[in-house]
């Protein structure tokens, strides 16, 4: 491509960006401009597929350019929910080389391990070997040249060594990689999402842009509209019932009807005698995003006993802290606690997040978790409860990342039509 080629392809996505910013229509009600393009999607620290999911969410066209991750059961889960070659995967990015895919990327997301400079961790910074991993991001960055790239860490990034450490990596993907990039902290509960979750997105454009990050919207939803167990589950048949209104006698008689188009007769008594209306609720597979479509109505299944805690596990959780270290013991929040990497250790009350039930106290499940992430019911678990919230604690929020794709109009970057 010649550099009048590069000037003409970014002035026409300078002025579709002015078209796409004209007006002052918020994030959840934009439209994609070109929702038929196909979207060229890389990423490195993949984990489990956050940005894959919020395109499968958003059901955009897209192709995986290639992924990778170091830890062999993220690539299990990866492999379970997205649609990728082996060929197209890397486990160390040390060794991967992305100059092959040069120009052949659209969009490149990742998130490099973030405990040299998080919080809760011992903050070495660069001293910490992973925390010289954005490096490697930013490498990849140069090598392949996408459009657009999305850096995801936590917020201690940004005061870490007073500042020196964000000053570097700003530097990087500005003098290294050549991008003009736009960073601010985001908290996933600003985004529909009741998880306290800040974190610091950099978003790096090859091509001069105008950006602004998107506005928070209002929480609607509380941490027990996530629970496997919050709608009750005495609305839902079990077995016996199930056989009794699908029999064919009933069917035929018109006693009972699944997902019928108009309601039968209502009946006093209907309620205990399984007759009327009943309502099956498939599992959702990758259904694509739809404007006014809930999508926060989820599967409903009993909790397992195992997510409860004994005597002597509630009574340490419980436990404000020790001399040193004193902390909140409060449980079933309205927004939830930040979702760790290790909450399968089970800290404190005040570190982790457990709920009551039925006057007993439990811990979050893989798939409560996964749900406070913004994954869907039907990203497929494969992986033990450990290695899932190990996973999930790693991950990036998805309904973040897509109202990072509204606001950048993603659609602008894809692959035309030939």
């Amino acid at each position: 491509m010649t550099n009048q080629d590069n000037i003409s392809e970014g002035t026409s996505i300078a002025s579709e960006a002015n078209l796409f910013y004209g007006d002052a229509t918020i994030w959840t009600e934009r439209q994609f401009s070109h929702p038929q393009r196909k979207i060229r999607l890389a990423t490195s620290f993949s984990g489990i597929g956050a940005i894959e999911h919020a395109f499968q969410r958003l059901g955009l066209n897209t192709e995986i350019v290639f992924a990778g991750d170091i830890d062999e059961k993220c690539k299990k889960s990866y492999f379970a929910n997205y649609d990728i070659d082996e060929s197209r995967w890397h486990s160390d990015i040390h060794s991967f080389d992305a100059t092959p895919f040069k120009g052949k990327v659209d969009i490149f997301v990742g998130g490099a391990p973030c405990q040299a400079f998080s919080m809760v961790g011992k903050r070495k910074g660069f001293e910490d070997t992973r925390g010289t991993l954005f490096r490697e991001f930013a490498r990849v960055v140069k090598e392949c040249e996408p459009k657009i790239f999305i850096f995801e860490n936590v917020k201690g990034l940004i005061n870490h060594d007073g500042g020196n450490t964000w000053e570097v990596i700003r530097h990087t993907f500005e003098d290294y990689c050549g991008y003009h990039i736009f960073f601010k902290v985001l908290n996933s509960k600003d985004f529909g999402i009741p998880q306290h979750r800040e974190r610091i997105f950099c978003i790096g454009f090859r091509e001069p842009a105008e950006f602004e990050f998107p506005d928070p919207i209002p929480l609607e939803y509380r941490m027990y509209d996530f629970l496997e167990d919050y709608i009750q589950t005495r609305y839902f048949l079990r077995e016996k019932g199930i056989k009794f209104v699908t029999s064919s006698k009933n069917r035929s008689k018109c006693y009972t009807q699944i997902n019928g188009e108009v309601a039968l007769c209502q009946k006093r008594n209907q309620q205990f005698n399984w007759h009327g209306d009943f309502i099956y609720h498939p599992a959702l597979q990758d259904e694509p995003y739809e404007e006014g479509w809930d999508e926060f109505i989820f599967d409903v299944r009993d909790v397992e006993e195992k997510y409860y805690l004994s005597e002597k596990v509630k009574n340490y959780v419980l436990t404000p802290g020790t001399k040193n270290f004193r902390t909140s013991t409060e449980t079933d929040l309205d927004v939830a606690r930040p979702l760790l990497q290790s909450m399968h250790k089970m800290h404190r009350a005040g570190v982790d997040n457990y709920v009551t039930h039925k006057g007993r106290i439990r811990k979050l499940t893989p798939r409560e978790c996964l749900r406070l992430m913004g994954f869907k019911d039907s990203f497929k678990i494969v992986v033990s409860d450990t290695s899932m919230y190990q996973q999930a604690g790693n991950s990036i929020v998805v309904d973040v990342l897509i109202a990072l794709l509204k606001q950048i109009d993603i659609t602008k970057y894809g692959e035309k039509e030939q």
